[in-house]
């Protein structure tokens, strides 16, 4: 059993509803619930309002995310501002050797997937030509690592000094600091860290971005060192939350510096959120989603999910589901104020790497899991196993199939395993890897999210948790300081 979008992009839940497993009758009884859920996705749509939410200063607060995929003028993402974004990819063709993109949460989560589906592995090892005159990309500012920071600037001035005896002119850095507030300590401590030694350091020029809040009249910490400074400002939007950001210029900006389709990651967004807004169960892939997973944890005890796509590069889409999942729907108190403690848990898994690692825990473990595929049906450039040894029968016998093929054999026949022993997966299928399928798959799984949070009532575009460990981590670090 499957949905299918006209765009190709499938949802198989053949291994996640029937007899068995989550039931007509499950989904019978969370009738009404589903109802409001759908109304309150229409309202949202429309006004930007959810019941309940506050921002973390117990203020209303709209909720926008819905809004990113839509380019209109008024909008998060408008004509003008993806104009802007144009411009900084091409500023960054013609002036830019390396861009260290320093945020952390979503603002290194998303910016990760768009360059992992984008660059691969390799993309600082490639020449200025095959990389299009883009420049290198390095992520910083996701841990308070010291080796790592250390490793960053230390072969920065290495690079440095190799074009300055090369007579190639300086290396020319480009700081993307992505911050709402300016106050991160792991994204800032960084950034001032790298900020510093690159100014001092011979053979360098350094020019500074800041994604942060674009609020002029009451500027933030980094927007106001921004206006001082004069460097170049994109937003951190108000009403989208972090892990929601990857639509709006948070992850466009790093998606602008690798020549990344912003137009065509937006226009699957787009025709996905146009897909959920279904009234039929069936047919909204957002509300399917939400509606069976939600059934799983609540009547069959599956309340930890796998998010296993098949394929290495695919890897930062599962981290950054984690985020999404974990901070939007762990909750202590649901919009009434009882405390509930819902939250399913979600956990990290690549196929097949991690068919050598967790999937004996899956197969025989505790009778509590979802396993989310995806796949990828048609693979770029697939290459096909020869036969490089053909005295040797089991080498043989697997030659002749493309590698893709090969993965795809792995997966099903894990979820067939699965099922076997009364265990719940489910498929997200996407034709090809490209920034439309991948938009489609981003904005199904955030949609769902929204769903899920009506479904528990808890409010899924808050982190109360979040802000427990901050004040106490503050005056901790004041008296370091003696």
């Amino acid at each position: 059993m499957s949905l299918v979008l006209k765009s190709g992009f499938t949802f198989d839940y053949d291994n996640l509803y029937g007899e068995g497993k989550v039931t007509d009758a499950d989904l019978a009884f969370y009738a009404e619930d589903l109802k409001k859920a759908h109304e309150a996705m229409k309202v949202m749509r429309e006004k930007g309002f959810i019941r309940a939410h506050l921002s973390k200063d117990g203020e209303p607060e709209k909720v926008l995310f819905s809004q990113t995929p839509y380019i209109e003028e008024g909008h998060i993402n408008s004509p003008s501002s993806i104009a802007r974004l144009k411009e900084l990819g091409k500023h960054v063709q013609e002036n830019t050797d390396v861009v260290i993109s320093l945020g952390i949460g979503g603002s290194f989560l998303g910016n990760k997937v768009l360059f992992d589906v984008h660059c691969g592995e390799l993309w600082n090892s490639l020449s200025n030509e095959q990389r299009d005159n883009y420049p290198r990309i390095y992520f910083s500012g996701n841990n308070i690592d010291p080796r790592r920071t250390g490793d960053i600037i230390n072969h920065l001035r290495d690079v440095a000094q190799i074009k300055k005896k090369n007579g190639a002119g300086p290396l020319r850095i480009m700081l993307l600091v992505i911050s709402k507030s300016g106050g991160t300590l792991d994204t800032m401590s960084n950034f001032m860290v790298m900020y510093d030694e690159f100014m001092k350091a011979d053979n360098v020029e350094v020019e500074v971005v800041a994604v942060t809040d674009p609020n002029e009249e009451k500027p933030t910490l980094l927007k106001k060192l921004a206006m001082d400074m004069g460097w170049k400002q994109f937003a951190v939007p108000d009403g989208v939350g972090g892990r929601f950001t990857v639509f709006t210029e948070v992850g466009l900006t790093l998606a602008a510096c690798i020549g990344f389709d912003i137009e065509s990651f937006l226009a699957g967004a787009r025709d996905m959120d146009a897909a959920c807004q279904s009234d039929d169960l069936w047919q909204n892939p957002a509300m399917l989603n939400a509606a069976l997973k939600f059934a799983a944890s609540e009547k069959h005890g599956r309340d930890i999910e796998i998010m296993m796509p098949y394929g290495d590069y695919l890897k930062s889409v599962s981290e950054w589901y984690i985020q999404l999942l974990a901070e939007s729907l762990g909750k202590q108190f649901n919009k009434e104020g009882k405390e509930v403690c819902y939250g399913r848990t979600p956990v990290v898994a690549v196929g097949t790497t991690d068919m050598h690692a967790q999937t004996q825990q899956h197969q025989e473990g505790k009778l509590n899991k979802v396993v989310q595929f995806i796949r990828i049906d048609k693979w770029a450039d697939d290459l096909v196993i020869p036969n490089a040894f053909p005295e040797v029968k089991k080498l043989a016998d697997i030659a002749g199939v493309t590698m893709g093929a090969a993965l795809e054999v792995a997966r099903q026949s894990n979820a067939d395993a699965l099922a076997s022993n009364k265990r719940y997966s489910a498929v997200f299928a996407l034709p090809e890897l490209t920034p439309y399928h991948l938009g489609e798959l981003l904005y199904l799984l955030a949609m769902s999210i929204a769903y899920e949070g009506e479904l528990a009532d808890v409010d899924a575009f808050d982190q109360p948790g979040v802000e427990a460990y901050k004040r106490i981590m503050g005056p901790k670090l004041q008296a370091l300081k003696g």
